[in-house]
């Protein structure tokens, strides 16, 4: 395998982890100006692909139709942590559409951040499927078919038309070939795809820069989703998350999945990154991003001193003693 060390972690001098990782980055041209690591198989998007499993609903006018607020239309694309505002959300926009919750096939959760959890338990209440992580996405779905006039049956099997569709529209913005577009099935039960990291950062480019989508439809939908994903940045993750924290910066758009897959892209710059940490950690994340946008003389420096917060450069102990630090190794000029 190909893999290349992205970040190491030592402890009093000692190393005591390394993370190994692929990254692909195209510009403007969707030429690959980086390639680190890499092996050129497919990767599954997992969550980094919800911006595309949502175009068939901002394809539509049912967002208007329904009278579906930014912030509530937010949760098609958003990985949710089960924040007040993510339950407050959930609830108002399950209310005007007309699906119900058993309709979800996403398994009943928790919130997933630990003081909404905690206080939710606390106060006596059981899971709910609309709690899931990707309880909005489906709702999405399920939104969708019934602007296409789908049945809901079966509306996550990777044969149902919508989930066509959507496999199509990655197909097209990721200029790879569907037919060797990979399926398997994500945690939350929705058909994933995988493709490798160069096509995946070519869609994000697109995300960013939607004037090289010919077709006019999917352009206005790419506008329209990913001007939510900005306005509405603590919907699509939460406080302290890296998602919500690139997302601030208007002149990006970010989103990740799961197992270390990570994708971003810069609208001025023209240029879109697409990677995997090989262990399936989100943890790099930060360091190897900030470390990326240091390399390339990212010029704002807020989004990058944001992002580094999120996790320090120092391993500390129980007691909150630092007792190492984190290095980030990867190159990529």
């Amino acid at each position: 395998m190909a893999y290349s060390e992205f970040l190491k972690e030592y402890r009093s001098g000692l190393m005591e982890n390394v993370h190994y990782g692929q990254m692909s980055a195209v510009n403007l041209e969707k030429e690959e100006f980086v390639s680190v690591g890499q092996d050129y198989e497919p990767v599954y998007f997992r969550s980094a692909a919800k911006p595309f499993q949502a175009i068939p609903i901002f394809m539509t006018d049912f967002i208007e139709k329904y009278e579906i607020t930014s912030t509530e239309s937010a949760l098609f694309l958003a990985s949710q942590r089960g924040e007040i505002y993510h339950q407050e959300a959930l609830t108002s926009l399950l209310e005007k559409i007309p699906v119900c919750e058993n309709d979800l096939i996403c398994a009943a959760s928790y919130p997933l951040n630990e003081e909404p959890k905690t206080l939710y338990i606390q106060q006596g209440f059981q899971k709910r499927k609309l709690l899931h992580n990707c309880a909005g996405k489906h709702l999405g779905f399920l939104t969708a078919c019934l602007a296409n006039g789908y049945n809901f049956q079966q509306y996550c099997h990777p044969d149902h038309p919508l989930q066509q569709m959507i496999k199509k529209y990655i197909a097209y913005l990721s200029d790879y070939d569907e037919g060797k577009i990979r399926t398997g099935i994500d945690g939350c039960g929705a058909p994933v795809f995988a493709i490798p990291l160069k096509n995946m950062a070519i869609a994000y480019l697109k995300l960013a820069r939607p004037e090289l989508i010919d077709d006019d439809q999917v352009r206005e939908a790419v506008k329209k989703l990913t001007t939510v994903m900005n306005q509405e940045n603590q919907i699509i993750a939460a406080e302290h998350f890296i998602c919500t924290a690139l997302l601030k910066d208007p002149n990006i758009v970010a989103k990740g999945g799961a197992q270390g897959v990570y994708c971003f892209a810069l609208r001025n710059e023209g240029v879109s990154f697409a990677l995997k940490i090989m262990n399936g950690s989100e943890s790099p994340w930060p360091n190897v991003i900030a470390s990326v946008l240091e390399q390339i003389q990212y010029s704002n420096v807020k989004t990058i001193e944001r992002i580094k917060a999120l996790s320090p450069s120092f391993v500390r102990n129980d007691a909150g003693h630092e007792v190492g630090e984190i290095v980030s190794t990867i190159k990529i000029v």
